[in-house]
């Protein structure tokens, strides 16, 4: 069997399709479908039913993806033995909240890249949860410890989050005295049934029945939006009050979350994966106090 074929397998298998694999591997399309179509025949099974649109897994390939998944971490942990006296070279995609990853993140990782030349850092900040055991991200930033599978978490910070408004809403509605009064005023929030973890559903810890007359579904674009004076919002402390046109509301009144680092247990050792893990924790550490 060869390794290629089951690492084109593999990228079918995560992007759905095989013209996605195929942009993903940096190989033309008739590549991938002919060398999947080796790999089926090496197994003598179907891995894939292909339809116009794209290719679901078959049963024997979900059965499959399990031995295909194991050979691919013992492909990283010998890469990783093999090169540990090497200079740190590869790729490694952080998947983050967008607030955390746009506001925090983005600014700074381009210290570590100046560090080791030969590593690409891929940020992929957006609103959602990643899977680590398919490989969507090889770090994710989460809002939550995660219960089961084979991660490894470790707890990067503390972050407030607190109600907020433009200066110009505040001249016009005027500020609330207590957050009874809330009800009385035009909130901004998520959409809830996009909310992707229950750490985000904290609207009501402020206000029972609150009902955002704005709902959008990332805590950048509630930033925008708040600070374009469409109403109060729950927003990140350490974003806004870098803004000064965002003005403390009720700051009696705040919250408390947490980030998280996860990692597969099968890439911790995986250097180039642990050193960006470890600077993750070093920049946090290092402004903890913005938090």
């Amino acid at each position: 069997m060869n390794w290629d074929d089951v690492r084109i397998f593999l990228a079918v298998a995560r992007n759905g399709q095989i013209l996605g694999a195929a942009k993903a591997l940096n190989l033309n399309h008739a590549t991938v479908a002919r060398r999947l179509s080796a790999l089926e025949a090496a197994l003598g099974s179907t891995l894939f039913t292909r339809k116009t649109n794209g290719s679901d897994l078959s049963g024997a390939g979900e059965r499959f993806l399990v031995h295909a998944e194991a050979m691919e971490s013992a492909m990283l942990a010998a890469s990783a033995s093999a090169g540990a006296d090497s200079r740190i070279e590869g790729t490694v995609r952080v998947g983050a909240p967008d607030g955390f990853g746009v506001a925090f993140l983005a600014p700074r990782l381009g210290e570590l890249t100046a560090r080791h030349k030969g590593l690409r850092v891929e940020l992929v900040p957006v609103p959602r949860a990643f899977s680590l055991s398919r490989r969507e991200a090889d770090i994710a930033v989460t809002l939550e410890r995660p219960r089961e599978g084979r991660l490894v978490a470790r707890k990067l910070t503390d972050y407030r989050l607190g109600l907020y408004a433009a200066q110009s809403y505040l001249d016009a509605q005027g500020m609330p005295a207590e957050l009874a009064a809330l009800a009385d005023h035009a909130l901004v929030g998520y959409v809830d049934d996009l909310l992707f973890t229950a750490s985000l559903d904290y609207t009501g810890e402020f206000l029972r029945g609150w009902r955002s007359s704005l709902a959008i579904s990332s805590a950048m674009g509630q930033t925008e939006a708040v600070r374009a004076g469409a109403g109060i919002g729950i927003l990140h402390a350490f974003m806004a009050q870098r803004d000064p046109d965002l003005v403390p509301v009720l700051p009696a009144h705040s919250l408390t979350r947490s980030y998280w680092t996860v990692v597969h247990e099968d890439l911790r050792a995986v250097r180039r994966v642990a050193l960006v893990a470890e600077f993750l924790a070093e920049i946090v550490d290092r402004e903890r106090a913005i938090f």
